[in-house]
């Protein structure tokens, strides 16, 4: 069986990008098809699979730039020649699904969430662009969520990675999907013997996942937050300017650090709204409970009183009061049962959950209508009709 992995673009390795080592574990032999590749900032497992790149890969500027290449990405994808293949597993976050499969092809969509840029999160994302997208926009996007729309009946099977997704897959493309979450390295974190006084907040600096409202808030009460992450130097800039001296930041760090502190926080703190959520989910793996925004992929993780706190509005007064609520019963979260209930969003979970559900689909592909009892009730009707030339 010749099985095609579509990713969206592997500049990086983040949480898409281990879903795509997880299917190539479980298909060494399957070949990866992505729009840009920069080989230098993915792993030697992707790098060890035949890697098949779009057009765009040879725009100067392309692996830094590729995200402002939206209108040409259909053509792209749809230039991809995918024949003779009978396994096609997309992994979308952006437009990967688009692709043409083959009639004999199975296409299974796992999907981390439908283009956030131009369904739920398009306002957002506009207000927050500079001035040439934001005229842009309003322009392209209608284009694009026409043939987004329309690239969802390629699929036949879609894979959502938390009850958030399915409702959006079923909002934007409506469509059906099955919920497996992602896989997360649980192994590689533990709890430790104590911990510090200080609050974590780490992850990417984007203006969706809200650390401005975990910055506001711990200024105002005066505790200690660890800001870990990178961004955009102007997002950052804007978060220092509202910091205030309990507040620190300390740009990217190594796998080893962010370990060290994600088991010597009092507590993860999850402002934004999440597909998923992998940083919370580390944190439990962890021993540490999560303090966290109660929408999205984060009523999928944490259990509220056992694993975390949930705060119903993005505001600093709501976040407060989760915060004041954790401190009056921090005693009684234990942090091996914190870990014990991470378990349960391995990688192997992943794999065996992605088994199954290939399977069936493989199984159905074989599956033949018979249309003969259809023909047969229809004979009646025809008897006595004769069959005169056609002119």
């Amino acid at each position: 069986m010749r099985v095609a992995i579509v990713h969206y673009w592997l500049v990086s390795m983040r949480g898409g990008e281990k879903v795509v080592e997880a299917l190539c574990d479980m298909y060494p032999e399957a070949d990866i098809f992505t729009l840009v590749c920069d080989h230098d900032k993915i792993s030697n497992k992707l790098r060890g699979h035949r890697i098949f790149t779009s057009f765009l890969q040879r725009i100067p500027g392309a692996k830094k730039r590729y995200q402002s290449m939206l209108p040409l990405m259909p053509f792209a994808l749809e230039a991809f020649d995918l024949s003779g293949y009978d396994l096609i597993l997309s992994s979308e976050s952006g437009p990967a699904k688009g692709i043409i499969p083959p009639p004999q092809a199975v296409h299974i969509c796992y999907c981390h969430s439908p283009m956030r840029y131009i369904w739920d999160h398009y306002h957002l994302y506009r207000c927050n662009a500079g001035f040439v997208a934001r005229m842009m926009m309003p322009l392209v996007a209608p284009l694009m969520r026409a043939w987004d729309a329309n690239s969802s009946l390629r699929v036949d099977h879609f894979v959502a990675n938390s009850h958030h997704v399915a409702s959006r897959i079923a909002k934007y493309y409506r469509r059906s999907s099955v919920v497996l979450h992602p896989p997360v390295a649980v192994a590689e974190f533990a709890p430790v013997a104590s911990v510090d006084d200080f609050y974590l907040c780490a992850g990417q600096i984007v203006p969706y996942k809200r650390v401005d409202l975990a910055v506001r808030t711990f200024t105002k009460l005066k505790r200690n937050l660890v800001v870990v992450g990178d961004g955009d130097s102007q997002d950052i800039a804007a978060l220092k300017r509202i910091a205030g001296p309990t507040i620190r930041f300390t740009g990217p760090v190594s796998f080893t650090e962010l370990k060290d502190y994600l088991a010597r926080c009092r507590a993860l703190i999850f402002p934004g709204e999440e597909d998923f959520g992998i940083v919370p989910v580390e944190a439990m793996a962890s021993g540490r409970p999560v303090i966290a925004y109660g929408r999205g992929g984060a009523l999928d993780t944490i259990v509220p009183g056992h694993t975390g706190v949930l705060f119903k509005e993005q505001t600093v007064e709501s976040l407060t009061d989760s915060i004041e609520l954790f401190e009056t019963m921090e005693h009684s979260f234990y942090p091996e049962l914190i870990q014990l209930h991470a378990a349960q969003f391995s990688v192997a979970n992943f794999k065996a959950g992605m088994k199954r559900i290939i399977d069936q689909a493989l199984s159905e592909r074989h599956t033949v209508v018979d249309v003969k009892p259809y023909a047969t009730s229809l004979a009646p009707v025809f008897e006595g009709v004769s069959h005169a030339p056609l002119h």
